[in-house]
């Protein structure tokens, strides 16, 4: 947790490169869910306040072919992004349509303190997943300071994510340092007992996930449809429900290293049953020992369910990574939406730090209308689920290299 923040920063006519997230959805040239861009606001607030000058970088989409040429897809263009942005911070963004080179450094040179200026898709040049110096060497000069506020790319060892922060003074935003703070809360140093909810279709996307969570977790609660293959695992039948067979084994090793770990696995055990995946089929509530073998488990039951919220109830950190169950689906839902609103309310009450992550997880809480209500919420995707898997973040890592102490 060594890193410099924009405390540490003296911004005052300094050219800061920014690392920001503005992969974000669109439809017809217009975005569609401005989440992320809200999220950066109070790091670019902060610059421009202090009269430093806040060029942006970014990537949008994944760009194809070998020169700047090929990849320049106008629909992957940042400028659309960059107007929304500047309606949301309420002042102009400039733009350019390269983000090295004499345009990049032409715009550059034309900024005043306080200036706002937004860099073209990073991504246009291959050289930026490559991680390229030169091309490291040809952003930096753009620059005197720089700034990571793209937890969601910091999986990514690239020269916007990582080579930068190696050769400028290196900077956490304010939005990268709330994601390492809830994050350094929720497995660095968490208030114990940790409980981990786990879910999502299957375990073999998850194994890492799983593997580390066992040895750093006091409870382990596992739903969705892999819990149905731990249920496999042992010797329930779970008639047509998603269930990765093949995996039986994986299942009780993990259960075996959860054991010796003193980490509790708690599996549902009953569920919503229905011969059909769809929105309000026929369904009954019923053990998991009591499935047809035309039957599907699609959510953990309501005796699961309230199991799990009270053993939520005697925790002081909750960690959340997927659904109960097939929460898009309505009852499919209930188990999901009853587990949130009492991470909800234990959260208001103080008694409970809860982080949570991962696409459909915010999803499930939006949808259970709480995620207003958890100590963190995580945009970040593919860097969450790395940090949960116990992997090492170039992006985050950077921060405590070379660049955070070179001379300013």
């Amino acid at each position: 947790m060594s890193f410099k923040t924009l405390d540490q920063l003296p911004a005052t006519g300094k050219r800061v490169l920014v690392r920001v997230d503005l992969n974000v959805p669109m439809e017809n040239g217009h975005v569609t869910d401005g989440t992320r861009l809200d999220r950066i606001l109070p790091t670019l607030r902060d610059i421009t306040g202090k009269g430093g000058k806040v060029i942006l970088l970014a990537h949008f989409g994944r760009p194809k072919g070998e020169t700047f040429e090929e990849r320049a897809n106008p629909a992957e263009s940042l400028k659309p992004v960059a107007d929304e942005l500047a309606r949301r911070l309420g002042q102009p963004i400039a733009f350019a349509a390269n983000c090295i080179g004499e345009v990049a450094e032409k715009a550059v040179a034309a900024m005043q303190n306080g200036d706002v200026l937004c860099l073209e898709n990073t991504r246009f040049h291959k050289a930026e997943e490559k991680n390229g110096e030169a091309f490291i060497t040809a952003l930096a000069k753009l620059g005197d300071a720089y700034v990571n506020d793209a937890f969601s790319a910091a999986h990514r060892a690239h020269a916007s994510t990582e080579g930068l922060a190696r050769v400028l003074p290196a900077y956490a935003g304010r939005t990268m340092e709330a994601e390492l703070n809830a994050l350094h809360a929720a497995l660095g140093q968490p208030k114990r007992p940790v409980m981990a909810i786990v879910g999502g279709a299957k375990v073999s996307t998850k194994l890492d996930l799983l593997g580390n969570l066992v040895s750093r977790v006091d409870c382990l609660v596992i739903g969705g449809g892999m819990a149905n293959t731990f249920l496999a695992a042992r010797g329930v039948n779970v008639g047509k429900s998603l269930c990765e067979h093949d995996l039986a084994g994986t299942a009780r090793e993990i259960e075996k290293k959860a054991k010796a770990a003193g980490c509790e696995i708690v599996l549902p055990t009953d569920g919503l049953l229905s011969k059909e995946f769809r929105a309000n089929p026929p369904h009954r509530a019923a053990s998991v020992n009591d499935v047809a073998a035309d039957e599907m488990i699609l959510d953990a039951g309501p005796a699961s369910a309230k199991a799990i919220a009270a053993k939520l109830a005697s925790m002081k950190t909750l960690v959340w990574n997927g659904p109960l169950g097939a929460f898009e689906l309505a009852p499919f839902d209930t188990a999901t939406v009853a587990v949130a609103k009492e991470a909800a309310a234990l959260t208001t009450k103080g008694s409970l730090v809860s982080v949570a992550g991962g696409g459909d997880t915010v999803a499930a809480l939006n949808h259970a209308g709480v995620a207003d209500d958890m100590t963190y919420i995580s945009t970040a995707g593919g860097a969450f689920l790395e940090w949960m898997e116990g992997k090492e973040l170039p992006g985050v890592k950077a921060l405590g290299q070379v660049g955070r102490d070179t001379k300013q």
